[in-house]
């Protein structure tokens, strides 16, 4: 029996787009997460691992984008192929099925090794040009990963007690920077509910 191609696409915030990953591609089904691909932890990444069966084919953009580490990298493509499910990485043209040769194993780990130095190096510059426009004092930090009205939004659901962890995951941003936007925000915006409940019990009585 023929297995089902099923793709997996990953993208790192909600601004990316994430149908160019596959685009023109015939897949059976796509698993798509939006997190940061720093750990193996995703939502969309473990009902994929469920999901998939003996003879099945998972089709990935990019090795960067089922994994940010050589380490996680090998253990996804190794811990796959055991099960008979072979791995497609489009951009690097390559697949692994689980026979592969110690050439394709030593390619798995030299395009996955060159991956992340490359990340490393492209981090290196960012850092550097930081530093570059913060002497010269024109750095004015990183954009809003979210719109006035997403942030609003998220600002609106932590005021009635949804947890930071929730709002991260659902907006695709760190817990640092939720943090960031209740800050900025006006303390009426961003009252507890319990404090919402003790001024409306207030308000009750006058």
């Amino acid at each position: 029996m023929k297995g089902q191609r099923i793709g997996y696409v990953r993208v790192s915030t909600l601004d990316q787009n994430e149908l160019r990953q596959l685009e023109g591609h015939v897949l059976d089904r796509v698993f798509r997460d939006k997190a940061s691909g720093r750990d193996t932890a995703r939502p969309q990444l473990t009902e994929l691992l469920r999901f998939v069966r003996d003879g099945d084919t998972v089709v990935v953009h990019s090795m960067d984008r089922l994994a940010r580490n050589l380490d996680d990298l090998r253990a996804l493509v190794q811990g796959l192929t055991r099960r008979g499910v072979r791995v497609e990485f489009l951009k690097e043209q390559l697949l692994f099925t689980g026979e592969d040769s110690p050439i394709a194993n030593l390619m798995l780990s030299v395009m996955g090794a060159f991956a992340e130095f490359e990340r490393s190096l492209i981090r290196e510059r960012q850092r550097e040009g930081i530093a570059l426009a913060q002497q010269r004092g024109v750095y004015k930090g990183r954009k809003k990963t979210l719109t006035p009205e997403r942030a609003a939004e998220l600002i609106r659901r932590a005021g009635t007690g949804v947890p930071k962890v929730v709002l991260a995951r659902d907006y695709g941003i760190s817990r640092e920077t939720v943090y960031q936007y209740l800050r900025q925000a006006a303390p009426a915006q961003v009252t507890s509910p319990s404090t919402t409940a003790a001024a409306a019990a207030a308000g009750n009585q006058q």
